[in-house]
């Protein structure tokens, strides 16, 4: 099987399937017990949660637990909105997010905020300016994603920051990385967001495990309330199997130098787009993009027909997010896409195993399909 399904999900690697077997036969005491076991299980849990703030480069701030990135999204935009309602009640966002920041606007704005989503420029990007123009008083969040998951189209956040400053604006800055961790080169630092979301079974970790950063001196209300773990700011007994698999996943994941990884990605996109000139790459050039995910459009082609006949072969790909579910792409809707080039879209994602002859087979296998059902 080649898998280049990756921006869906990873094969959890090695490391997190070893960790989590512990976990589960061996630390598997409740990290909030006095005891023994209890304290093994504390530990495993600060070991874990260090692990993950070093590949993310975190020099300070605060890191919690959530089930993935669906709902490290959901608090960083529902709480910070709800506690600076009194500055404000405007947010600013865009129509390429994930469906976790679309919806859970869908339902602040339900509540009384308003909220503007920006349009993408042809590449798939939100250009800084029209997050300027969009800037008002009461503006209290804005949330873009770094890496879009459909295009890999890469936000210019640190731009933003940088806009937000000269603005004197005390707006939040949320960004969705779930798709940019340890993947391109990045730091809390660098990119100058209070709020990161983060996911582990995007870099080898299991799924229904996640994260979300603030920076240091940020407290948020909970959005799940109970027994007051994770610093009182995410409540119910922490997934260790799932927490020490992400932990093990985002250590071995550190080893690996983004820079040589997004230089590797960037090769292999490169590779796919020459190798079938007659498909239109969406999402922009390199530098634009970021190099792991590739999104290609086969007008005249219908992307399921492609996808079905990939599948029988043993090349796995996707038509877009997994969590779209067969409808058609908002992402490429939003970017102005005719709809017969949005159904002939397909995405390809890549991983550090992806090799360069396994995207070679993936573009003879898409030419042969082509000459079978495309005449």
């Amino acid at each position: 099987m080649i898998y280049l399904d990756n921006a869906a999900t990873t094969r959890p690697c090695p490391e997190a399937v070893e960790a989590m077997t512990r976990a589960l036969t061996e630390t598997w005491g409740n990290p909030s017990a006095t005891h023994a076991p209890g304290r093994a299980a504390r530990a495993l849990l600060e070991e874990s949660r260090k692990a993950v703030m070093q590949a993310l480069k975190a020099k300070s701030g605060t890191l919690i637990f959530t089930s993935g990135g669906t709902e490290a999204d959901n608090q960083a935009l529902k709480c910070a909105a709800r506690q600076a309602r009194r500055r404000g009640k405007h947010i600013i966002s865009s129509e390429v997010e994930h469906e976790a920041v679309l919806n859970s606007l869908k339902d602040l704005a339900a509540e009384g905020w308003e909220v503007t989503l920006l349009k993408p420029d042809e590449s798939g990007r939100i250009p800084t300016e029209r997050v300027a123009e969009a800037l008002r008083e009461d503006t209290v969040l804005v949330s873009l994603m770094l890496v879009n998951n459909e295009t890999g189209a890469v936000n210019d956040i640190p731009g933003v920051r940088e806009l937000l400053r000269a603005r004197g604006s005390a707006a939040l800055l949320h960004t969705d990385a779930v798709q940019a961790f340890t993947k391109l080169p990045m730091s809390p630092d660098k990119l100058g967001a209070d709020l990161i979301s983060l996911s582990g079974h995007k870099i080898g970790g299991p799924k229904g495990i996640g994260a979300l950063w603030l920076r240091q001196g940020l407290r948020l209300p909970p959005l799940i309330h109970g027994g007051g773990q994770e610093g009182t700011l995410r409540s119910g007994t922490e997934p260790m199997p799932a927490i020490a698999g992400f932990g093990a996943a985002a250590k071995a994941a550190a080893k690996r130098d983004p820079a040589v990884q997004a230089e590797k990605y960037t090769a292999l996109r490169r590779l796919v787009a020459e190798s079938l000139p007659e498909a239109s790459l969406i999402g922009g050039t390199e530098g634009v993009c970021a190099g792991h995910i590739c999104c290609l459009a086969f007008p005249g082609c219908r992307a399921e027909v492609l996808q079905n006949w990939l599948d029988s072969q043993g090349v796995c790909v996707s038509r877009g997010s997994a969590c779209a579910k067969g409808r058609r792409s908002h992402v490429l809707e939003a970017m102005g896409l005719p709809p017969a080039m949005i159904d002939g879209a397909l995405r390809v994602s890549f991983s550090p195993e992806t090799t360069r002859e396994e995207a070679e087979t993936f573009c003879r296998l898409v030419r042969e399909a082509r000459t079978r059902f495309f005449r």
